[in-house]
């Protein structure tokens, strides 16, 4: 280490060293600092210093990135672009909720009567549901009625039980992807009342520090 600072010194106040000239510092793969007025292709690419007359750093070159160093970076810059988006989203929707809602009560009004009107339809679901199963029955007496007289069963009364029964596996749909938007709903304003408490607690505690803060310089 002390002939390569001795090797420095001399490079560094030789007269060949003008104002103009520059001095780079590299650091080989055993660890051995150099100096000179050259790099060496071969440490070019990897972490590397440039130095003015004075033997102060001017410049600072990081080591060349790997493949997988860069793809590393690119993943975690996508990854802190997607955590800024859901930061950026959360503030707007608590933003929303506050000048949307006055009180806890008004979000549990809201959630409620969007879970009437689901529930209307979940219950006109199962109302058709119901009909068509009564018509289904009753046309599959008739047939076998007919069956069992011996006599051909018309076309119209499977054409009307296939009808029905067509009617229930839409209607049963219908009814299931309601009850699913009803749990949806529930979840959602409960997640949202939970969140403007939170919310207003922290206005609450803010405006007391306020008021703290006010009276401190009264």
């Amino acid at each position: 280490m002390r002939f390569v600072l001795l090797t420095f010194f001399a490079i560094l106040f030789s007269s060949s060293f003008t104002a103009q000239a520059k001095m780079y510092k590299w650091v080989d793969e055993n660890g051995q600092m150099h100096f000179g007025d050259k790099i060496p292709p071969q440490y070019q690419v990897k972490e590397h210093q440039e130095l003015n007359e004075h033997g102060v750093v001017t410049k600072h070159k990081e080591a060349a990135k790997t493949p997988q160093q860069k793809a590393e970076e690119r993943r975690l810059e996508r990854e802190r672009k997607k955590q800024a988006a859901i930061e950026k989203k959360k503030k707007q929707r608590d933003r929303v909720l506050l000048d949307t809602y006055t009180t806890e009560r008004d979000l549990i009004v809201a959630r409620d009567s969007r879970l009437e009107a689901v529930d209307s339809q979940i219950n006109l679901a199962e109302s058709i549901i119901n009909d068509s199963n009564k018509n289904i029955e009753s046309l599959e007496t008739q047939i076998e009625q007919i069956k069992a007289t011996n006599r051909e069963v018309p076309e119209e009364l499977y054409q009307r039980l296939d009808i029905e029964k067509k009617q229930v596996e839409v209607q049963s749909g219908v009814m299931k992807n309601h009850k699913k938007r009803h749990d949806e709903i529930s979840e959602q304003f409960n997640g949202y009342i939970e969140r403007f408490k939170v919310l207003k607690s922290e206005q609450k505690a803010k405006r007391e520090q306020l008021a703290r803060e006010r009276g401190e310089t009264l």
